[in-house]
């Protein structure tokens, strides 16, 4: 006997995609059914019975009674609940297969890793997107601020960041062991001897500064360059071809002697072939002179003594040459192998022997070069020209130079679009130890960096990318470092948290971490702005590379950072531009420019903004605006100034209602004493109150000033203080007085 279920429709029976499932409910149905019976039964007796007691009659078929006295709700709720239920089990078993299909063919995600990863390349690796890697941080001791897309992770974060996505890790050195081939440009092998011809000196003339070197090359030059240095002073490494009458050619770099140009003078030295050392014969040795000699001995470089200045009453050569000995330079007067010309470069006196003698030296030393194959040399100086765009001065070493050249010089190169010599006067070719300005330079080499010759455009674009590759790897590896010390200072400083925190009870640690954190609190205003006010952010733009080269080695000399922090924000070579000033506004600093230009319009912007710009023409001059502008950041210092000193000759008290004041019979002894200013009051040389007078008086009157020996009754505004006779009272004013920075640059 099958029973159908009320309010299923027949149509669920008869798909054949459901009739297994439907069997199953049928099944269920006619085993609620029979129970369902059952209880009706047990409740059709009793009402029956109730029904003969109440009627006294009988309904004609127990069925249709039970149908009509049965209680429906129970019935209907019952049912359906349990038809529901069934449906929901018949509904898993039948979707168990598929699941359990789907989870089997669902593996762990396999991650290809490698050490030394960074964020991005690991989110790209799990397809994942950059915040995934972050979050996954979160709770560890990494500091999630300090990392970047392009911020390296070590083994251990990859690991945690791989478990914490759900995936599988798979190690790969294929990302270490692969080795990009190294498409640098080098120099050539030595040339075969025979290909060698003579060639001019390279001749470098250092000293101190204000010892003569530039004078004394324009004698030689017949030119007036010093009277066109800015302060009288050589500022620059200049690069000059001198013809002498004998018909030969020297090579000349005037090299600054300012003690701010210290590279500057080591690049000359490294270039050349001879050191011409000038010292004035009226000033002797100096710092830049000892200086100038490492130099010289560093590059392995032989000196020619040119003792200047020998015009003067005051000139003493033969002291020259005895503080030299000092300094392993050995005149030939004295045993060694230095030739000595005494010379004076304000008349010209003897510098035909100076130039006889380096001349001669040159030819001892049979200097030759290979004037064929691509060309090899040395940037000397370099600067942005407005017109004319990145320009360079230098020194060809090896091959010769031609228009349509492709150069390749640091990370940048040319092809060179003119050259031009230390007249500007334009050039066809430059050929061994001649110095050269170059035109068509795609972006600024810097000063020393080595010119290298190479066949096209897209082999040097090649040498570029690899240079700029290398310097990236040099940096990856310079990363690491920093972020293994990091990974360590933060798993010690977690460490430390965990021991400091592990025994106290959630409460107490949940305390101590607000209070650490109400610590951390945002800076407020007044705080924020004394805060700005100890950092002086500076841009710093120069004429030439060496220019901004020496200002940025005194810089790094500061060491002041205790009092007022000097932060480069940006630096760079040509005038100053809206880019300039845009910097310095966002970090409200200050722009300094050394011999290079702002236009009116520039300078209008940067006051509109609020932006100081400083111009100088000489270094030094510079440097010491820098001092004022890192003073002037310094909070003033408090200076007390004494007015007056009085002595305590006897101490007596009054009564105002029922107080008892102290009150001190003086004599001013120095001075004198104002009421409305600051009293000290001193025993046996210590300050033992400060403050104010509540009362001044002479005799009985109220008086604001008591003089040079005038005798009054004084009162302090603290009444537990007790008079001596003997003490002294002292009447003093503070003053703000402005605080010199600690920095000394060196000169």
């Amino acid at each position: 006997m099958v029973y159908v279920t009320a309010g299923v429709c027949p149509r669920f029976f008869c798909c054949p995609v459901r009739r297994n499932m439907s069997q199953k409910l049928l099944k269920l149905d006619n085993l609620l059914r029979l129970h369902m019976i059952s209880r009706q039964l047990h409740s059709l007796y009793q009402r029956k019975m109730l029904a003969q007691w109440r009627h006294g009659f009988l309904f004609p078929s127990p069925v249709w009674a039970a149908q009509l006295y049965a209680w429906p709700w129970q019935t209907d709720v019952f049912l359906g609940a349990a038809l529901s239920q069934y449906r929901r089990l018949v509904t898993k078993k039948e979707k168990r297969p598929l699941k359990s299909q789907l989870s089997s063919s669902k593996s762990k995600k396999e991650v290809q890793v490698w050490l030394g990863m960074r964020v991005e390349e690991l989110a790209r690796a799990m397809e994942k997107d950059i915040d995934c890697v972050y979050e996954a941080l979160l709770n560890t001791a990494v500091d999630i601020d300090s990392l970047e897309a392009d911020s390296h992770l070590d083994e251990d974060w990859i690991k945690e960041v791989i478990k914490k996505s759900g995936m599988k890790l798979k190690w790969s050195k294929l990302k270490q062991d692969k080795v990009r081939e190294n498409r640098d440009a080098v120099r050539r092998p030595q040339a075969d001897p025979a290909l060698l011809t003579p060639r001019s000196p390279v001749v470098t003339i250092m000293g101190h500064v204000d010892h003569g070197k530039t004078t004394l090359l324009d004698r030689l030059r017949k030119t007036q360059v010093a009277a066109m240095e800015a302060g009288g002073i050589t500022q620059h490494i200049g690069a000059f071809l001198v013809s002498l009458p004998s018909g030969e050619k020297i090579t000349f770099l005037d090299t600054p002697g300012h003690a701010a140009f210290s590279a500057m003078r080591a690049r000359g030295a490294q270039v050349t072939d001879i050191v011409v050392l000038v010292v004035a014969a009226d000033d002797g040795v100096m710092k830049q002179t000892i200086e100038s000699i490492q130099h010289a001995k560093d590059a392995q470089v032989p000196i020619v003594l040119a003792i200047n200045k020998c015009d003067k009453a005051e000139a003493d050569p033969e002291k020259v040459k005895k503080e030299l000995l000092a300094y392993d330079v050995v005149c030939e007067d004295y045993g060694g192998d230095v030739q000595a010309v005494h010379v004076s470069a304000l008349t010209g006196e003897n510098l035909m022997a100076l130039a006889e003698a380096t001349i001669t030296l040159a030819e001892m030393l049979e200097l030759k070069a290979d004037p064929s194959g691509p060309v090899e040399g040395t940037v000397i100086e370099s600067f942005t020209d407005k017109g004319r765009g990145p320009v360079t001065t230098a020194i060809i070493q090896r091959g010769t130079l031609r228009k349509g050249s492709i150069l390749v010089s640091g990370k940048s190169w040319a092809k060179v679009r003119l050259m031009f010599d230390e007249n500007g006067k334009p050039v066809n070719e430059a050929y061994p130890s001649m110095p050269v300005g170059i035109l068509g330079w795609k972006d600024l080499p810097s000063a020393g960096d080595e010119i290298l010759e190479v066949e096209s455009e897209p082999r040097a674009r090649e040498v570029i990318d690899w240079r700029k590759f290398e310097q990236e790897q040099e940096k990856n590896k310079d990363d690491l470092k920093i972020i293994e010390e990091k990974r360590k200072e933060h798993q010690e400083a977690y460490q430390k948290a965990r021991e400091k925190y592990g025994t106290l009870h959630w409460k107490e640690r949940s305390y101590m971490k607000y209070l650490e954190r109400k610590e951390q609190r945002p800076l407020r205003p007044k705080e924020k702005v004394k805060r700005d006010s100890d950092v002086l952010p500076v841009i710093i733009k120069g004429d030439v590379d060496g220019s901004v080269e020496a200002i940025l080695d005194i810089v790094d000399t500061y060491d002041a950072s205790h009092e007022c922090e000097l932060e480069l924000v940006h630096f760079g070579v040509g005038d100053i531009n809206e880019n300039d000033v845009n910097f310095a506004e966002t970090f409200d600093g200050v722009i300094y420019g050394f011999n290079v230009n702002a236009s009116n319009v520039i300078q209008q912007s940067a006051a509109k903004k609020g932006i100081k710009i400083k111009l100088h023409k000489i270094i030094y001059r510079l440097i010491e605006d820098l001092q004022e502008e890192l003073s002037n950041r310094l909070p003033c210092s408090v200076e007390e100034y004494v007015i007056g000193e009085a002595s305590i000759l006897a101490t007596f008290s009054i009564t105002e209602g029922k107080k008892k004041i102290p009150v001190a019979g003086c004599r001013v002894q120095k001075g004198q004493l104002e009421k409305q200013k600051k009293f000290k009051l001193m025993r046996n040389g210590h300050a033992i109150w400060k403050g104010s007078l509540t009362s001044l008086k002479h005799h009985k009157d109220d008086i604001s000033v008591i003089k040079t020996g005038m005798e009054c009754g004084l009162s302090l505004d603290e009444e537990k203080i007790e008079f001596k006779v003997g003490d002294e009272i002292v009447c003093y004013e503070e003053k703000e007085v402005p605080v010199k920075t600690s920095w000394d640059p060196g000169f």
